[in-house]
């Protein structure tokens, strides 16, 4: 009769330790890379919402042959909201301000995002008019504590918009621009360079999308 002989079969203390510095050293690599991406997707999605607000303000003005706006703004909860909305009531009379608030909802609500996750930002400063300092178009600001708004008339153009004062060295105007970015780690207040925004750039509403702060800021 032949005698078997089972034995232990397992992993050293030395063979888990490598295990487990070779992971912590593969996750470090590919945190960053992941975060980026994830990042880069998320501006992504809200700048495909902005534009859809956008977009469909000028829709319903052309359909309803009525002059119609589109708001955004940064709340208390450090979220980005938006409203589209007829700008005058029946009686001719402007929307109050309290009429837009109760109809904002979050932007990009539907995918998910959360307050603190995006900073929005614009460069304007009145409906359909780019901020100006002196002879320069004044830069995107992401202190948004009022609603920035954007108006379409009844043939889907931009009334009496002023897109701002070109850059020294072009002889195009910045354009009314709505700039969605990621937070600096270092400074939640101020964006880093993972951005995107909408720009429109001509008085019958032509609109075009562009990344990163060469375009954006």
């Amino acid at each position: 009769m032949t005698e078997y002989t089972q034995q232990n079969a397992g992993f050293t203390l030395i063979e888990m330790l490598v295990v487990v510095v070779i992971v912590g050293v593969l996750s470090a690599i590919a945190a960053p890379g992941w975060v980026g991406f994830v990042n880069r997707q998320r501006v992504n999605k809200a700048n495909d919402a902005v534009l859809a607000a956008i977009q469909e303000a000028q829709r319903q003005a052309k359909k309803t042959k009525r002059n119609y706006s589109v708001s955004f703004q940064s709340n208390s909860q450090n979220q980005v909201v938006f409203a589209v909305y007829r700008t005058q009531n029946d009686n001719g009379t402007s929307v109050s301000s309290t009429d837009i608030q109760s109809s904002m909802q979050p932007l990009g609500g539907d995918v998910g995002m959360q307050p603190g996750q995006l900073l929005f930002g614009t460069n304007l400063n009145g409906e359909n008019t780019v901020g100006t300092s002196g002879t320069s178009s004044t830069p995107v600001s992401y202190n948004l504590t009022t609603p920035a708004k954007i108006t379409f008339d009844y043939m889907g153009t931009l009334p009496n918009a002023n897109f701002g004062t070109p850059l020294i060295g072009s002889s195009d105007p910045p354009g009314l621009k709505v700039v969605v970015a990621v937070p600096n780690s270092g400074s939640p207040t101020q964006p880093s360079g993972v951005m995107r925004c909408v720009i429109l750039q001509t008085l019958i509403g032509g609109m075009r999308t562009a990344k990163d702060s060469t375009n954006c800021s």
